[in-house]
């Protein structure tokens, strides 16, 4: 899906060190919806996890992980999103809801779905072997 524009509540040129940080970033598709996103960087989720003496990251809302965050990297990986009708972004967005944003009896029943699926096609597999 087509990007019509991106815009930094904070600007890019505020961003003090652009290997290691995270910004809001709001992108308006040709749907005509603004999709709310945050961006961050590696060294970002490292000094978090460092921070808080973590060997991992907890469970929270999706982010959008970039090298650095300049104006072409983060265009690039939003483009990325965007692809294929942008099912991606809009995955992240409807996440960063957290369980106010999803139904999580409709997830338990696509996931279910899923399981029998895959037990059929683990069945016939044992059966032709």
């Amino acid at each position: 899906m087509e990007i019509k524009s991106i815009i930094y509540p904070v600007p890019l040129s505020e961003v003090k060190d652009i290997f290691n940080d995270n910004i809001d970033v709001f992108v308006k598709l040709e749907d005509g919806i603004s999709y709310s996103v945050v961006v961050t960087t590696p060294i970002n989720i490292m000094e978090y996890m460092e921070n808080n003496y973590l060997g991992y990251i907890p469970a929270s809302h999706p982010k959008i992980i970039v090298k650095s965050l300049t104006e072409e990297n983060i265009y690039e990986a939003i483009k990325s999103y965007s692809e294929e009708n942008a099912f991606w972004l809009k995955l992240l967005y409807i996440t960063g809801g957290g369980e106010t944003s999803l139904d999580i009896e409709y997830i338990n029943k696509v996931i279910a779905e899923i399981e029998k699926s895959n037990e059929e096609i683990l069945q016939a597999f044992n059966e032709e072997g």
